[in-house]
């Protein structure tokens, strides 16, 4: 498990532009199970976390159509809201960063740490815009 003091920060990132910071597995289920559209984004330590997928998911829900929740679990720290996260994204592995979009419950958009690697923050969030206009 990661120390707090390298954790929250990057936690930080997301839940001061809004996204709820989901540590339970209670809270990983009301959220996926909730009407509507949920993001959930599996936040991690490594780099493509922080120079694509932290900062295009924020690019992602700055304007125009976006998932009535936004929320984040962080991977190698909130381990048992994560595993429960991880229980609604198959048929993919576990992966992290990773990106899931819900829409009344049902996955209908993800995004893999192999689509974030070597991408761009605006790639990142021009996928997602997508995924939003279709699905939200």
């Amino acid at each position: 498990m990661y120390p707090e003091s390298i954790v929250l920060p990057m936690k930080a990132e997301l839940v001061t532009v809004g996204f709820e910071d989901l540590t339970t597995p209670d809270a990983v289920n009301a959220a996926i199970n909730a009407n509507g559209t949920t993001l959930v984004v599996v936040n991690s330590v490594c780099g493509c976390a922080a120079g694509a997928a932290r900062p295009g998911v924020k690019l992602s829900v700055a304007g125009g159509k976006r998932p009535d929740k936004i929320t984040t679990v962080f991977a190698g720290f909130d381990t048992e809201a994560v595993a429960e996260a991880r229980k609604h994204f198959a048929p993919y592995p576990p992966s992290s960063p990773a990106i899931a979009l819900f829409k009344d419950g049902k996955l209908v958009h993800f995004v893999e740490r192999h689509h974030i690697e070597g991408r761009s923050a605006q790639m990142i969030a021009d996928n997602l815009q997508m995924a939003f206009e279709e699905f939200c």
